[in-house]
């Protein structure tokens, strides 16, 4: 059975305007100078749920509805083009499944482009590409925030694999359905449809059909098709490693130079900001922008220019004593490369804890997002660390938990923290500073139960019921994957340009006469960006200004 009226009917008129804007007879046209018009009847199928999206459709006369399959063999029915109305949303700029079926409703014709037709028009044509890209993003974001997609997980509040999953969907920007154990009343009844035990959970359901029991991140992005368009066996001019600020940086910028660049990244787009509430000192946006939506963009505009992007896929050897370079990552699969940027970030140090690694998302955690912050609404919290995710994190959980402990195994903030966020986390009344303290052990049955904390001056020990710690200490370079390959300091970060001393290049038997490049390791063509290189000022800015000054640098390296 198809549902009566389409779920855009409940959007805002305003917002529709946006997110299904009808091109004039002159765009139109010019989208058709680009790909071809063709007859369409009644019934037939545009666009499937679930097969790669490689073509891209205008309305010119007719109608065509999207419709999404359900789970009682009926479908429902999202929106119905008119003509002169575009169909797609970002999964087709990567050329990822279709998210829902497009079928002739009404017989007439449509513009078709293929997908690499539609990356060309966006690319140099600007006032198509704001229309385009707008109603992407838009319809994206109304997908979300409206949880209808091809997926649903079935999951519990008390699970870490739970928290883990929607993490990864989330920050990856996927929509879907989220089936609680705890709060929904019909679970059972999903649960005995797809034959689904509940100490299984959480399983993800793909597309009604594929049922995946605690799936790892690389099962949930193969199941989802992350990765079907990219193709491992060509050689690209750069590979960027990370998709952090400054990997996404070098991929916007490498991409809309005309390169031909491939993006590897483990967990999502956005690195280590990707997990932050909210950036206030970034250039452009004087109101703040959360991590999460700054990467969102940032990833956007690489795909819009034809970057590819690879998801849950980490970088584990580089092989650099050949050219082309060669990365392997996980499965023994070789991505090739003339030029290479290092751009892996650096992750928070864990405390040293005995059983630290049981609390790890029950009530643990490295990062503060709304989900975390849904978690410990109306709780007492704890904060670790003094640098400036720290006191984002601190700022931002206060506005949700009863209070924050801020703890600081140093004197204070003045030294490693923005003079903005010291002064918001003084006038707040619901945070806490405690200078010199350090958490001294965890406690707990099957989630955290207790924090003790411990003077480091006086030696003064002090135990809380509290169930929610967030850990932001420290950073720790990603480097192991390079395996000696590039010099690096004493803590693991790669050295560059000027760090770089003679006896590194002797090491390294440096082949050229030119000194390295301000960026460049101790091997040619081969560039670190972001907080993974040493001397790193480890600001947002800092990072997004290093990955687009390596692309210079390897323009240069490329004509060498």
């Amino acid at each position: 059975m198809t549902s009566a009226s389409p779920l855009a009917a409940t959007i805002p008129p305003e917002r529709q305007k946006e997110l299904f804007p009808t091109l004039s007879p002159a765009q139109s046209a010019r989208i058709a100078a680009h790909g071809i018009r063709r007859r369409v009847r009644s019934g037939e199928v545009l666009v499937e749920q679930g097969e790669q999206a490689t073509k891209f459709f205008v309305v010119a006369s007719g109608e065509v509805e999207i419709v999404r399959p359900t789970c009682d063999d009926g479908e429902e029915v999202v929106v119905v083009h008119q003509a002169g109305q575009f169909l797609g949303e970002v999964n087709l700029l990567a050329g990822r499944r279709a998210l829902a079926r497009a079928r002739v409703k009404e017989a007439g014709e449509v513009i078709e482009l293929s997908r690499e037709r539609l990356l060309a028009l966006v690319q140099t044509d600007a006032e198509l590409s704001e229309i385009l890209m707008r109603a992407f993003i838009l319809r994206r974001v109304e997908l979300i925030s409206q949880r209808k997609s091809d997926v649903a997980l079935i999951g519990s509040g008390h699970s870490a694999d739970t928290l883990r999953i929607k993490e990864f969907l989330s920050r990856n920007g996927y929509p879907y359905a989220y089936v609680s154990l705890e709060r929904d009343s019909g679970v059972q009844e999903i649960l005995d449809h797809f034959h689904v035990k509940v100490e299984e959970v959480p399983v993800l359901i793909c597309r009604g059909q594929v049922v995946l029991r605690n799936p790892s991140n690389q099962q949930v992005a193969d199941c989802l098709g992350f990765n079907v368009s990219i193709d491992p066996a060509w050689v690209r001019d750069v590979v960027v490693v990370g998709a952090g600020p400054s990997g996404l940086a070098a991929a916007v910028y490498a991409a809309s130079e005309g390169l031909n660049v491939l993006v590897l990244e483990t967990h999502a787009p956005g690195g280590q900001a990707g997990s932050s509430s909210k950036i206030e000192n970034y250039l452009g946006f004087p109101t703040g922008i959360s991590g999460q939506e700054l990467a969102g963009r940032a990833y956007a505009q690489a795909q819009k220019f034809g970057a590819e992007v690879m998801i849950s896929r980490s970088a584990t050897l580089l092989t650099c004593d050949r050219k082309p370079y060669s990365i392997e990552i996980e499965g023994g699969t070789r991505i090739q490369a003339l030029t290479v940027v290092i751009a892996t970030g650096a992750q928070y140090r864990k405390l040293p804890l005995l059983n630290l690694s049981r609390f790890e998302g029950n009530g643990v955690y490295y990062s503060a997002t709304f989900m975390e912050a849904q978690l410990c609404s109306g709780e007492e919290i704890v904060v670790v660390g003094g640098g400036n995710a720290a006191g984002q994190a601190a700022v931002f959980l206060a506005e949700k938990a009863k209070h924050v402990h801020l703890l600081v195994r140093s004197k204070g903030l003045a030294d490693t923290m923005s003079r903005y966020l010291i002064r918001r986390l003084e006038e707040n009344p619901a945070v806490t500073l405690r200078p010199f303290t350090e958490i001294a052990a965890l406690d707990g049955a099957d989630r955290l139960e207790c924090v003790r904390w411990r003077n480091n001056q006086t030696g003064a020990e002090e135990a809380r019921e509290l169930r929610h710690v967030f850990i932001m200490t420290g950073a720790a370079p990603n480097t192991r994957w390079l395996q000696d390959c590039v010099a690096v300091d004493e803590k693991g970060f790669v050295k560059t340009g000027r760090d770089l001393q003679p006896e590194d290049l002797t090491n390294a038997h440096w082949p050229l006469t030119r000194p390295p490049l301000l960026l460049e390791s101790s091997m040619p063509g081969v560039f670190a960006v972001g907080d993974v290189r040493c001397g790193n000022m480890k600001r947002v800015a800092s990072a997004v200004g290093e990955g687009s000054a390596a692309i210079n640098m390897i323009h240069q390296v490329l004509h060498e």
